[in-house]
């Protein structure tokens, strides 16, 4: 029996819940799904690649089936060096199938054997991107249950003004703290 391997590439800048959806699904279905974050040089990322690779690891390490890398250049050549059979992509909108489908057949010219899976993502996931939800934390605006709480503090941590003066004055970093809090821990 053959085994299907699928890869659902993204950027996740940041993860979502939808795209958790999306995995949580894909895991049900193939017999091993690649989460492959593409490491575009043209786009300026909220999130280094490393970091997103920690987030979506932590986020899937309860499906077994699921691993997590990251990649560049064409989705088709990446997939042909894992040996997947199957690309698995998430259409939320007409919008996306237009550009998805695109896509997809232009993969299918590229390599035949590789197959497109288009996913609906779960109705209450059906308006969000990591688009989205950056702009709404950038903006100050709640990300509550648009992303998992890991990913919120994460994105909190990134954007606020006051979490990162914090962070730069705690007596971890050393650099602004006196020498009583680099002792204590505490201010004065």
């Amino acid at each position: 029996m053959k085994r299907i391997v699928a890869i659902y590439p993204g950027s996740f800048d940041p993860p979502t819940n939808g795209h958790l959806d999306l995995i949580e699904r894909g895991a049900n279905i193939f017999d091993e799904l690649i989460v492959a974050i593409l490491r575009n040089p043209e786009k300026h990322p909220l999130f280094s690649l490393a970091e997103r690779k920690l987030m979506l690891e932590s986020m899937t390490a309860d499906f077994p089936n699921v691993r997590v890398e990251t990649f560049d250049g064409l989705t088709v050549d990446y997939a042909l060096t894992v040996k997947a059979t199957a690309i698995l992509r998430g259409i939320r909108a007409i919008s996306d199938y237009e550009y998805e489908l695109q896509m997809a057949l232009m993969n299918r010219k590229m390599h035949p054997e590789l197959e497109t899976v288009f996913m609906m993502p779960a109705e209450r996931y059906s308006y969000l991107s990591s688009r989205l939800v950056r702009e709404v934390a950038q903006l100050g605006g709640s990300i509550q249950g648009l992303v998992p709480p890991m990913v919120e503090q994460r994105l909190k941590e990134k954007l606020d003004p006051a979490i990162k003066l914090r962070n730069a004055r705690s007596p971890r970093t050393g650099k602004n703290a006196s020498k009583y809090e680099k002792r204590t821990g505490k201010r004065k």
